[in-house]
């Protein structure tokens, strides 16, 4: 019952994985920098390393908006998260994953009757604001230095291209480690409370606890998600919003990254703690709305031009009917679960 339970959580993660996870290499791929295959398997395998090895820290804000205290519950709320966001995937829409477990979790409370943390809900919202504003920002500030670095030390043609492919590589780990870190508490959060998986000791080299083994089953599944239905979103990120040139891309790729490891970095969030500055909150965030975001703040640099505004505009409505139709989808799914099924959704 255990694995049929966690089923709608490894599919929550393959959604995330063919919507979100791939728009850390869409740029690349959408360029024609990188072949997917590469893109897939270096994703795939930080993403993983990340959920494993940083993935608590935003499962704690996501854990206070609302504890799912039953097995049956935390399934349907990851269901109905994964079926939204497939949904929107088959439309071409880089959706928020974030967004949907919100609004999943949101639409348990209210089925159970359980109050909604709204401090913890005001902080999430405020940073799916500041999650592609800041993205715009870092996109802004790296591709001008960019520029005068480039224009102070020029490269032969050939080396340029090395550079930039290299680049890719790089950036494009680090965006796939902070994607798995931020991200696995919308895959497999809601089964934090719930799960019974106890501390493992694998070869007597390591440890993992029971929330690292769940985590370390979401990743697994994201990186399925990748290989098999990320290439349609990927294009949509990479050439539909704004024609990128591959220093666009890196810089695209190296704005996501960087906003994603803000927003899930425990070792970041202490640091400022103990030198007496305010914590940056550790939340999940989209990797879509970073990209998308950072794609924004290149096409502000070059004054509006080459923006496609018509599907910025199915994209931003995509964000905000996702948590809604999230929410709706789990408070009948719920009803039916309990009623129908006679499944325990709540204590």
């Amino acid at each position: 019952m255990l694995l049929f339970f966690l089923s709608s959580g490894l599919f929550l993660g393959w959604s995330l994985g063919a919507n979100d996870a791939a728009n850390v290499f869409g740029t690349a791929v959408g360029t024609r920098m990188m072949r997917f295959t590469t893109a897939a398997v270096i994703c795939s395998a930080f993403v993983i390393l990340g959920a494993v090895v940083g993935g608590a820290g935003a499962s704690h804000t996501l854990g206070k908006l609302g504890v799912v205290n039953a097995l049956g519950g935390a399934f349907m709320v990851a269901l109905s998260a994964g079926f939204t966001v497939y949904t929107m995937t088959r439309m071409s829409l880089p959706v928020s994953t974030s967004q949907a477990i919100v609004g999943s979790i949101i639409g348990w409370n209210l089925f159970s009757g359980s109050p909604t943390d709204a401090s913890a809900l005001i902080k999430i919202v405020t940073t799916w604001v500041a999650c592609p504003l800041l993205a715009a920002a870092f996109a802004m500030l790296f591709y001008s230095v960019f520029i005068r670095v480039s224009r102070r030390f020029p490269v032969h043609l050939l080396w340029e291209d090395m550079l930039m492919r290299w680049g890719l590589i790089l950036v494009g780990a680090f965006g796939s480690y902070s994607l798995g870190a931020n991200n696995i508490a919308n895959v497999m959060g809601v089964f934090v409370p719930v799960a019974p998986f106890k501390t493992l000791t694998v070869l007597g080299l390591f440890t993992l606890t029971g929330t690292q083994q769940l985590f370390l089953i979401g990743g697994i599944a994201i990186s399925i998600g990748i290989f098999t239905y990320s290439r349609r979103v990927m294009e949509t990120v990479g050439g539909s919003l704004m024609r990128l040139t591959p220093q666009m891309a890196l810089i695209v790729v190296l704005s996501q990254a960087a906003v994603l490891y803000l927003f899930s970095s425990q070792q970041l969030s202490g640091w400022l703690t103990g030198h007496g500055l305010p914590a940056i909150p550790l939340v999940p965030v989209s990797s879509s709305q970073a990209v998308i975001g950072a794609v924004l703040g290149l096409g502000i640099l070059k004054g509006g031009r080459g923006v496609r505004f018509r599907v910025l505009g199915e994209i931003a409505a995509g964000w905000v009917t996702t948590p809604v139709i999230a929410c709706a989808i789990t408070f009948i799914a719920l009803f039916f679960l309990q009623n129908v099924f006679a499944i325990q959704v709540m204590r």
